[in-house]
């Protein structure tokens, strides 16, 4: 199995604090997402991932994001293999030291 994209919660809150227009999505369950996720990212449940690839733009990059990068990393791996551009931030909201909303 070929490796999964990673970028790092400190590399994920630089792009963001410089602006730039980033694609994420949160896998993370209704409660763990009620305590706080990333601004502008978009709350798909893992589980409902299969249902909602319509979503998905083969054209775009999507930053998946979890409680700690395990379940982002297994939603990567799903969309790798169907075409898509996919990149799992590593150490998952444990991580995060940005903001939240």
């Amino acid at each position: 199995m070929e490796d999964i994209k990673i970028i790092t919660t400190a590399e994920l809150e630089d792009k963001l604090n410089k602006g730039e227009k980033l694609e994420l999505v949160d896998v993370r369950e209704d409660e763990e997402v009620a305590e706080g996720m990333i601004p502008g990212a978009k709350h798909i449940r893992m589980n409902d991932i299969p249902e909602n690839l319509d979503y998905f733009s083969q054209d775009k990059e999507y930053i998946f994001i979890c409680r700690s990068g395990k379940r982002s990393e297994n939603v990567c791996y799903f969309l790798e293999d169907k075409g898509f551009k996919v990149v799992n931030m590593v150490g998952g909201m444990l991580n995060w030291n940005g903001k939240t909303v």
